[in-house]
């Protein structure tokens, strides 16, 4: 495991180590990550992300893509944030 892994499960019979090899910026980005979301370990924030994708199989990988596709849009300034009450206006115009 990492330093970054304060978690002791070595203990419990239910749980097996897995190796797993990422660009060291992607695991930069996840180490800032977990931490900025205040997760105990590495570990503990990897053990998440799987579980949502496991429980949440309507999150795809296209979905994924799109959302960071968005976000890359917000902070690269070619789209804008629409407010709620924008979306409702837009919404309301549709069903004219």
């Amino acid at each position: 495991m990492s330093n970054a892994d304060t978690s002791n499960d070595d203990t419990d019979p239910e749980k097996v180590q897995i190796n797993l090899r990422l660009t060291r910026a992607f695991l930069e980005d996840i180490d800032a990550t977990w931490k900025e979301q205040g997760f105990n370990s590495r570990s503990e924030f990897l053990r998440h992300a799987a579980r949502d994708a496991v429980k949440h199989p309507e999150f795809s990988r296209e979905g994924w893509k799109q959302i960071a596709a968005s976000e890359h849009d917000l902070r690269s300034g070619e789209a804008e944030l629409v407010s709620r009450d924008e979306v409702i206006a837009m919404m309301d115009e549709d069903d004219e």
